[in-house]
């Protein structure tokens, strides 16, 4: 048993104290002084207990603080970087990313090259489980079967099910043809998982299906459409998307994709049933839901309104730095610009209202010049075709009341000039 290093003095001054004790007291005393001795060595058993749970008190503040932080406010993540890594102390139990340090993945480089996933522009449901107390079941879903709760973990809210169950997402209108979902998992055991898009329909539809890290894909009565992802074991969560247009369907684990099923009816309904599989020893884990109406293409929407939103463009949180899993809008943008030369484009940064307003537009202003500098260095867009401004918070797309909304408010827009 591993004793901290606070708590061995105490141990000392007792084993001495008692061994004192044992050479002068008489044998009528020895009862009391193993009284003594038993009586110290519980209370230096509770010290390190408590200061066991105040780190892992510390730890999971700090991970909560980082999940509650705007993704807009920089000061807000960089004071709970400080304070999690301070509070983990280097023991996070091997944690996401453990081991030696890499350079951090870029747009368009190395297995993002051929990404192809873009989210939908308008967005129908999402949650990340910040609004819901640890212990709880979601307020905004609905349990079909099993026993689950809402987790800290790893900076992030999770649903947890040791033993799987099955879950419904109500949304406020009927799947479009085009659409997309996303959200992570984590779970590595056998048994496997499911999305169904029409789970009352009489007739047998296309679901997805996912099985641990083993395989992954689009799955129909007739045939197993099965991709393999490959994804180290100590990865943490990873993202699971899918993206329908029509009965074309695609189906992605992280930067892999794992399925492209051209004749995949999946149906439309109101509701999205997601079976969770039991995780053995290990708890099957599930959050960071977004469900999204795809839009037209950006050209033909810019075209039509002399400005398109996008969602595809993600930075790190409090950051301008561009997240690899944008390399598809990027591409879509460069190559729009290539097909129409006359083309010229402000590129617009927008937040939410979370965070302090003047951060928020200046987060949003470094944001927007960041595609502008990817397009021009990546793509050799000629620089005087573009500008770039940042309004922060002061042109919501939708109201910040909701989740929704503040998704919807977190965008860059294009706009012919």
């Amino acid at each position: 048993m591993h004793t901290s290093r606070s708590v061995r003095p105490l141990f000392a001054l007792v084993a001495l104290a008692a061994a004192l004790a044992c050479a002068s007291a008489p044998a009528s005393g020895q009862g009391f002084m193993d009284r003594l001795k038993k009586k110290a060595e519980e209370a230096a058993k509770r010290k390190a207990e408590e200061r066991t749970e105040k780190r892992a008190g510390e730890a999971t503040d700090a991970a909560m603080d980082k999940a509650e932080c705007a993704a807009s406010d920089k000061l807000c993540a960089e004071r709970v970087a400080k304070e999690s890594a301070a509070a983990k102390n280097g023991t996070n139990g091997g944690g996401q990313g453990g081991g030696a340090s890499t350079a951090p993945a870029k747009p368009g480089e190395g297995v993002w090259l051929n990404y192809d996933f873009v989210p939908g522009d308008r967005v129908i449901f999402a949650d990340d489980f910040t609004a819901d107390a640890v212990g709880d079941f979601p307020h905004r879903l609905h349990l079909l079967a099993g026993n689950m709760e809402v987790v800290d973990w790893r900076g992030g809210r999770y649903l947890r099910a040791a033993d799987g169950g099955k879950i419904e997402i109500r949304l406020p209108e009927t799947l479009p043809e085009r659409f997309t979902l996303e959200f992570d998992a984590w779970h590595y055991g056998s048994a496997g998982g499911e999305v169904r898009f029409d789970p009352k329909a009489a007739a047998p539809r296309s679901r997805f299906e996912w099985y641990g890290l083993y395989e992954a894909g689009i799955v129909d009565d007739e045939r197993r459409l099965l991709g393999k992802p490959t994804i180290p074991r100590d990865s943490g969560v990873y993202r699971i998307r899918i993206m329908a247009d029509g009965d074309h369907v695609k189906a992605y684990v992280n930067e892999t994709r794992v399925a492209n099923a051209p004749e995949a009816p999946l149906g439309r309904s109101k509701s999205i049933v997601i079976t969770l599989p039991p995780g053995g020893d290990q708890p099957t884990l599930f959050g960071n839901i977004r469900v999204a109406a795809g839009g037209r293409a950006l050209y033909d929407a810019l075209s039509a309104n002399g400005r398109v939103a996008t969602q595809g463009i993600l930075f790190d949180v409090g950051s301008d730095r561009i997240r690899p899993e944008s390399t598809p809008t990027l591409t879509e943008i460069a190559a729009m610009l290539d097909a129409h030369r006359e083309l010229r484009l402000a590129i617009e940064g927008h937040t939410d209202d979370a965070g302090d307003a003047a951060a928020n537009r200046t987060l949003s202003e470094n944001r927007a010049a960041a595609v502008k500098a990817y397009l021009i260095a990546k793509h050799h867009v000629d620089a005087s075709r573009l500008t770039s401004q940042g309004f922060g918070e002061s042109r919501p797309a939708a109201p910040n009341s909701t989740a929704e909304g503040r998704q919807q408010n977190r965008r860059v827009e294009l706009v012919k000039r």
